[in-house]
């Protein structure tokens, strides 16, 4: 069993990987962990042509259910009023994209991260 402090800190450790991640293919990291009165958005980035709104998701592998599974419609709403919070504050004429990223890993003591990026997940 893993304490708190451990699974928090794999959960940033998988975010800050998905930051370089996008880094990494040209796009330009603008926030992590924004915050709003909604909650919290991972990552916030952007590319030519998109504002891109980045919910990660880190898990053990061959979890019993994937990131992207977790994310119901009550998390879809959170996070487009994330986005729409986000915008009012920092203007962009670029469209937002909503992605998700499922990381997983396979030990917490020394993880060494897969992931798998779904672009325009909803």
């Amino acid at each position: 069993m893993y304490t708190e402090k451990e699974i928090t800190g794999i959960g940033k450790a998988g975010e800050d990987f998905v930051a370089d991640y996008l880094r990494n293919r040209g796009l330009i990291v603008i926030k992590q962990n924004f915050s709003s009165p909604y909650g919290e958005i991972d990552i916030i980035a952007e590319d030519d042509n998109y504002i891109v709104f980045v919910e990660v998701k880190t898990r053990k592998i061959d979890p019993l259910v994937k990131g992207v599974e977790s994310i119901n419609l009550a998390k879809i709403q959170r996070i487009m009023n994330l986005s729409n919070d986000f915008l009012s504050k920092f203007s962009s004429s670029k469209p937002p994209r909503f992605d998700v990223a499922e990381v997983t890993y396979k030990d917490v003591e020394k993880p060494e991260f897969q992931i798998e990026y779904i672009e325009s997940a909803f």
